[in-house]
């Protein structure tokens, strides 16, 4: 009744993609100078966004994509482009800024909940993988599972990045968003190239 091989092959592809790590700096930096309270209903909320993303592409993707004429290199070329324009607010500080524009902005929505999380590339792999099923259900409760404890590590990863804090200290936070806004701006270039790869593969 359950595919424990498609489960374990499922989890590692979206642990992989989705990297919880890497999402830890990118977290911290965005949610710079809030409170607590306000970190950790962040991490639940990017978790929740993320996973709702994921199901509803698991379920319905490819109709959703060909009912709006839009491909997976489209998708992912502006999703590219969506998180280099975050990552240059967090190289030049821009993102540290207070103005009343900034905290209206929900962060854990867009851009952690999606595209960095429930990304192109997380979004593909859900795809592929709810085709493999073949409606059968091991297949289906395998990669319902797997969704479920990829986003399950995702929360608690960033759920208990407040911890980190108390070590690293504000100035060890400005340090991160520094690093994390090259990393996401290394993130966006390689899913933009990507993009243009596969438009031009397809002619």
């Amino acid at each position: 009744m359950f595919d424990s091989k498609l489960f374990l092959e499922a989890y590692i592809t979206l642990f992989v993609i989705m990297d919880p790590p890497g999402t830890l700096p990118i977290f911290l930096a965005l949610t710079n100078g809030r409170s607590k309270a306000e970190r950790t209903k962040a991490a639940w909320q990017a978790a929740l966004v993320a996973f709702c993303v994921i199901c509803v592409f698991a379920l319905f993707g490819q109709q959703i994509l060909d009912y709006l004429g839009v491909t997976l290199p489209a998708l992912q070329g502006s999703g590219g482009l969506l998180l280099l324009l975050i990552a240059l607010e967090l190289l030049t500080g821009r993102s540290e800024e207070p103005s009343h524009s900034n905290e209206a902005v929900n962060v854990a929505l867009v851009p952690l909940g999606t595209p960095l999380l429930a990304g192109p590339g997380a979004i593909v792999a859900v795809m592929v993988f709810a085709k493999r099923t073949d409606h059968h259900w091991s297949g289906i409760l395998a990669v319902g599972v797997a969704i479920v404890a990829i986003h399950i590590t995702l929360w608690l990863t960033m759920r208990f990045s407040v911890q980190v804090i108390r070590v690293i200290k504000d100035s060890g936070v400005t340090l991160v968003t520094r690093i994390a806004g090259l990393l996401l701006s290394a993130i966006a270039v390689q899913m933009v190239a990507d993009s243009v790869r596969a438009f031009i593969k397809a002619g």
